[in-house]
């Protein structure tokens, strides 16, 4: 393995957790985050979603709302995505608070206000190493289907950028290659560590 990889998402629960998990599984080096100011999953009703402080582990998480109703939670999906988690990690990180994690060579975000706050964090960190890092941002609407389907797209990308050489000389043929064939548009922009 020769690059280091995040995937980022809003709450480090669905999407970058459906990536982590695939990656993980591939044998690439792979962390995973959020960038959001709490971990929200869905409750009884869009007014009442479940509220989770970055760091609680999924297990308790999973044991919490199996309490509160087992058959919601297991209707939604939310108890079945809670056991891949916890199979994965402990509980969610937050990408704003990773610096101690080390660095990655190439980030992968699924919304883009998430690629943007990716970012803005990153600029507003010390630039010491001057070290390139690649931040991609590949729109994934949240919800399982559909981060099934953006895993396993991420899962393909990063297997195209560890086959190259360095990804600093084929990034744009990459990214162009990613998008006529799926039909999906990619954002990226570089920065440093």
């Amino acid at each position: 393995m020769r690059f280091r990889y995040a995937m980022v998402c809003s709450s480090n629960q669905n999407r970058s957790m459906e990536a982590h998990a695939l990656l993980k599984r591939q044998g690439l080096d792979v962390a995973s985050y959020g960038t959001g100011s709490h971990v929200k999953l869905p409750g009884p009703s869009l007014r009442e979603p479940n509220v989770y402080d970055f760091g609680t582990p999924y297990k308790q998480m999973f044991d919490e709302l199996r309490r509160k109703d087992p058959e919601l939670y297991k209707r939604n999906g939310i108890l079945q995505m809670l056991k891949r988690n916890l199979s994965v990690k402990l509980a969610p990180q937050r990408w704003q608070d990773n610096a101690g994690d080390g660095v990655f060579d190439v980030v992968v975000t699924f919304e883009e206000k998430v690629f943007d706050s990716v970012l803005e964090d990153l600029n507003n960190r010390e630039q010491s190493l001057m070290k390139t890092i690649l931040v991609m941002n590949l729109e994934v609407k949240d919800n399982h289907e559909e981060a099934a389907i953006g895993g396993r797209l991420a899962l393909e990308l990063c297997q195209e950028i560890e086959g190259n050489e360095s990804w600093e000389d084929t990034i744009d043929d990459i990214v162009a290659g990613f998008e006529k064939q799926h039909r999906r548009k990619l954002v990226y922009s570089i920065s440093f560590y």
